[in-house]
């Protein structure tokens, strides 16, 4: 999981180890593969009516965009613990929160930096307005933030636990 703070991100060292091995996939297997694929498409003749070239080049700027991604999220990145099992909300932990104290009203959700955003579970940053306001907060706690609209909401911490995987 990760925490952010100022130009740091804390990651745990499976985290760190998973972005690692992406990288150098991208960096290295990846870049190849994508290569060929540019290479095969000029072979095909005339570049502007050839949708696999264009294809394949836009491709390698998704690539490139992520490995540029990862290269600066790890060169800020320390290796520390998962978060405590205290009941305090921090990054790294899934969140159960109710609204306006409505206990039929909930959601869960995972506390992190996008890097770990996933279907299994909605994932709010530790920066969005929701993980601003609940971040630090005990279970059983309210926490306040702000909507778009700059409105105020309130919410109720029902649990807090480390993300698991």
């Amino acid at each position: 999981m990760t925490q952010t703070s100022e130009n740091v991100t804390w990651l745990t060292q499976e985290a760190y180890d998973q972005l690692k091995a992406e990288l150098e996939y991208l960096s290295g297997p990846a870049r190849a593969e994508i290569t060929e694929k540019i290479q095969a498409a000029r072979e095909e003749g005339d570049l502007k009516e050839n949708a696999g070239y264009h294809a394949a080049k836009e491709e390698q700027g998704k690539q490139e965009l992520r490995v540029r991604q990862l290269t600066q999220l790890l060169q800020s990145a320390k290796v520390g613990e998962a978060p405590a099992a205290n009941g305090v909300v921090a990054p790294g932990m899934v969140v159960t929160i109710a609204f306006d104290g409505d206990p039929d009203d909930t959601l869960e959700f995972l506390l992190a930096s996008r890097e770990y955003a996933s279907s299994e579970i909605e994932t709010y940053s530790p920066q969005s307005p929701l993980g601003t306001g609940v971040n630090g907060k005990k279970v059983g706690a309210d926490a306040e933030y702000e909507l778009p609209n700059g409105k105020k909401a309130s919410v109720k911490i029902l649990d807090a636990k480390p993300y698991s995987g």
